[in-house]
C-alpha cells in the first residue's frame, strides 16, 4: 500500500462525494485557482489504497493548470459497498470509473490508474472503445503492468483472500502491518484497512492475480498511454513495464528515487512528468 507523505489536503482541496449513475465516490477535487483547467485528471488508486495515496500530486497538478480527482473506489475506505464479489470484478469497477469521469464535467479527461487502479482504468479504456465512446484524452498507467502481478504480490494477494474469511480483518491487519507505532499515518493505514469491505479484497486481490495481458487491445484504441514507474518495483519488474510501454508506443517516465508508490515516494516529480506529458498530447477532434 503507499505511504502518503501528509493526510491533511492542502488548502483549496476539497473533499466530498462525487454523484454518479452508479452511486456516490468519495473524492478530494483539486482545480487551478483564477483560470479553467487544461484538463482533468481523473486518479484511481490501486489495491487496499486510496484517495489519499495521491494527496501529494494535487496542489503541484492544480498549479500546472490541470484539474486532479483522486477517488475511493467501490468498498475502498469511504465510498460504500456491499458483499456482494461481482461488485467488485474488473468490468464493475471499469463502470465505476466510466460514471465518474461522465461527472467531471466538459474538457478532456486524462485517467491515471496506479497498480491495481491501472488494471481498472486499461478496462475502462477498453470498455469504452468497445461501445464506441472517447471519454479519455489519455491513459496513465502507474507502477501498473501489461497483466498479473509479479508472483511473490500473488502469493500475497492470495494470503490476504484466504486469510480473510478465517482470521478477519483486524487480526490480518498485523501480517499485513506487524510492525506496529504511534504514528498519525500508522493509525491512518490502520482505519482505511479496516474500512475496506471485505468482499473488495478479495475479488481485487484475484483480479491481481489472474489478469491477462491486454496490452494488444488497449494500443489499438489509439489512446495515448504513459507509463510510469519507480526505479525499482516489485509488483511489476522495471524491464516488463519498459517493454508494455514499447508495445504500446507509450511515453515513458521513470521517476529516480521512486519504488512502486512515486505518487507518494517522489510527487513533485511525478506530478511535473504528468502536466508535461497531458500538456504535449495533440489536441483530439
Amino acid at each position: 500500500m503507499s505511504r502518503p507523505p501528509f493526510l491533511v489536503p492542502p488548502a483549496g482541496v476539497r473533499a466530498y462525494s462525487l454523484a454518479t449513475r452508479r452511486g456516490g465516490f468519495a473524492v478530494l477535487d483539486a482545480a487551478p485557482a483564477g483560470a479553467p483547467p487544461l484538463g482533468t485528471a481523473l486518479l484511481v488508486p490501486g489495491f487496499t489504497g486510496s484517495k489519499e495515496d495521491f494527496i501529494a500530486l494535487l496542489e503541484p497538478l492544480a498549479a500546472a493548470g490541470f484539474r486532479a480527482v483522486s477517488v475511493d473506489g467501490r468498498g475502498q475506505h469511504e465510498t460504500a459497498g456491499d458483499r456482494e464479489h461481482r461488485s467488485y470484478g474488473l468490468g464493475a469497477l471499469a463502470e465505476d470509473v466510466l460514471a465518474q469521469a461522465a461527472e467531471l464535467g466538459e474538457g478532456p479527461v486524462h485517467l491515471l490508474g496506479h497498480s491495481l487502479g491501472g488494471l481498472i482504468s486499461r478496462g475502462a479504456v477498453l470498455r469504452a472503445a468497445a461501445g464506441g465512446r472517447e471519454p479519455f484524452a489519455s491513459l496513465t498507467l502507474l507502477a501498473s503492468g501489461a497483466g498479473r502481478v509479479a508472483r511473490g504480490q500473488r502469493w500475497r494477494a492470495r494470503a490476504v483472500a484466504a486469510g480473510l474469511p478465517t482470521l478477519g480483518q483486524r487480526r490480518l491487519w498485523w501480517w499485513v502491518q506487524p510492525k506496529a507505532d504511534t504514528s498519525e499515518l500508522w493509525n491512518f493505514q490502520r482505519r482505511r484497512w479496516m474500512a475496506n469491505e471485505p468482499a473488495q479484497l478479495r475479488r481485487t486481490g484475484r483480479t491481481l492475480c489472474y489478469e491477462p495481458d491486454r496490452v494488444d487491445a488497449l494500443a489499438a484504441t489509439g489512446v495515448p498511454v504513459h507509463v510510469i514507474s519507480g526505479e525499482r518495483d516489485a509488483a511489476w519488474p522495471v524491464p516488463e513495464l519498459d517493454e508494455m510501454a514499447r508495445r504500446l508506443g507509450a511515453h515513458r517516465t521513470v521517476i529516480k528515487g521512486a519504488e512502486h508508490s512515486p505518487n507518494a515516494d517522489r510527487p513533485v516529480e511525478t506530478a511535473a512528468a504528468l502536466a508535461a506529458f497531458w500538456a504535449g498530447l495533440p489536441e483530439r477532434s
